[in-house]
């Protein structure tokens, strides 16, 4: 996967530029530059022009942020920022991704080089990942429903056209109590925010989001939802209830349940049970679960992401009697769970990202006779 793969990584430390170097190049990708600021690494890239960029947060002279804004101004390369494990670090991560970086990885914390060890093989794959994204397109599509004005509207109008009215021209309706799960990965928080910035508060959605984040960033990205939509949402606490309009993001490094369903709210349950398909939280558990306990018109939306996370519960949420939708590949930063998704037979509907709350909608909506 990592053949042929040119990097250019950027830390002020030299002992982790040589770390993450030595990584790389283990994994057989080439390290064509170092830099130790975010000037440097802005030169390295409209120099050797790689295909992908490792980027330190903090730096002196130009922060990773700048950088990374410089770097999609003047050189378009894909950006995996290299976050510290902190509250701090959590905020600028996310400016970093709104500047136009792909991803991030967290550094570990205590004995650095025997952490980062462990994590060579997740490392080596999400720089692969992450440097066969076309950020050109994604940056296009990727951002908030303001940046994607020129979206075809679909035959019903879109989802903000329904925002008053409940259906096109008063013929349609919202089915009662439907729960929404949303599962995505690299490349997905950004897609996740624009799906939920466009679904209508009036379609009275319980929703259920499993991004796969390391704790602490978690928290941080639901407040960023439950700003930017009418939803309200926030990171999921175990025992944590839900009822229409609102929203919970599973919490890093726990899997999220569905414990119990009732009249129309929903219980979770957070565990911290083997990862499944290497990753906690995992869509699989929530979607399984989901299909298991809500009787209800339930919804499953597999975003970009790569490995095949989310697979098994979209077979779950078909067989469950629910609808499914997959992102195409045209859209999705990384192939990789949509694409297993689709796979397996039970996907509905495969949409681009400006199409797919129209698509949630078309699904939860019934013509009033």
């Amino acid at each position: 996967m990592a053949d042929g793969v040119r990097a250019v990584v950027a830390d002020d430390s030299h002992f982790m530029r040589s770390v993450i170097s030595d990584i790389l190049s283990d994994g057989g990708i080439d390290v064509v530059a170092q830099a130790r600021d975010g000037e440097e690494a802005v030169s390295a890239v409209i120099e050797h022009k790689p295909d992908v960029v490792t980027m330190d947060v903090e730096m002196p002279v130009m922060n990773g942020i700048e950088a990374t804004e410089r770097i999609m101004s003047e050189c378009p390369t894909p950006v995996l920022m290299l976050s510290a494990h902190t509250d701090e670090n959590a905020d600028v991560t996310f400016e970093a991704l709104d500047k136009g970086a792909v991803d991030f990885f967290t550094k570990p914390g205590g004995e650095v080089s025997m952490e980062m060890s462990r994590l060579k093989d997740q490392l080596v794959e999400m720089v692969s990942s992450v440097a066969a994204v076309d950020v050109g397109a994604t940056r296009s599509r990727g951002g908030t429903s303001s940046d994607n004005g020129a979206a075809a509207p679909t035959a019903g109008g879109s989802a903000t056209d329904r925002k008053e009215t409940g259906g096109s021209s008063g013929q349609t309706a919202y089915v009662a109590n439907p729960t929404l799960v949303i599962g995505s990965s690299t490349g997905g928080p950004k897609m996740v925010e624009q799906v939920m910035d466009n679904l209508p508060i009036e379609a009275d959605l319980r929703v259920l989001i499993i991004q796969h984040m390391p704790e602490g960033f978690t928290g941080r990205f639901a407040e960023r939802i439950n700003t930017r939509s009418d939803y309200e949402v926030r990171e999921a606490t175990d025992g944590a209830r839900i009822g229409g309009g609102e929203g919970l993001v599973a919490a890093g490094d726990r899997h999220m349940e569905v414990k119990n369903y009732r009249n129309g709210r929903l219980r979770t349950k957070l565990t911290q049970d083997e990862p499944v398909n290497s990753v906690r939280p995992a869509v699989d558990v929530t979607m399984r679960t989901a299909a298991e306990t809500i009787d209800d018109p339930l919804v499953g939306l597999i975003l970009t992401g790569m490995g095949e996370d989310g697979a098994d519960g979209i077979r779950r949420i078909k067989q469950a009697g629910g609808k499914t939708i997959a992102q195409d590949e045209a859209t999705s930063a990384v192939y990789g769970m949509p694409k297993r998704a689709v796979e397996t037979g039970c996907v509905d509907t495969v949409l681009p990202i400006d199409d797919i709350a129209d698509g949630i909608i078309d699904t939860i909506t019934t013509e009033v006779t």
